[in-house]
């Protein structure tokens, strides 16, 4: 019976966890290479201007990118925020290899 319960056990798909970033840079793909080093200084206009290329956060010197729905959510932030530059986001989502399939993101003031 004990090995009945554990084979059942063992065929049920892993939960996944999601997770919450803190404060994180946020950077569009194709500035990528040329903020890295300094992203606050990346301009919000630019952020928005360059919204086709996908976005992601950089955690510990390496970019992460967002999942479509993350993209439009950072888009619509970005849209609403009266932040000029120093873009930080607060992402709560699941990792799947190097992309966050983001359920909530938001700008903190």
């Amino acid at each position: 019976m004990k090995k009945l319960a554990f084979a059942a056990l063992a065929s049920l798909p892993l939960a996944t966890l999601a997770t919450t970033w803190q404060d994180a840079p946020l950077v569009d793909h194709m500035c990528l290479d040329k903020v890295k080093a300094s992203p606050d200084v990346h301009k919000t206009s630019c952020l928005v201007q360059c919204a086709n290329s996908g976005y992601g956060i950089l955690e510990n010197g390496k970019w992460i990118k967002f999942d479509q729905a993350g993209n439009e959510m950072a888009l619509s932030a970005l849209k609403a925020t009266a932040k000029k530059d120093h873009i930080r986001v607060n992402v709560t989502g699941e990792l799947t290899g190097d992309t966050i399939h983001v359920s909530k993101l938001s700008i903190p003031n």
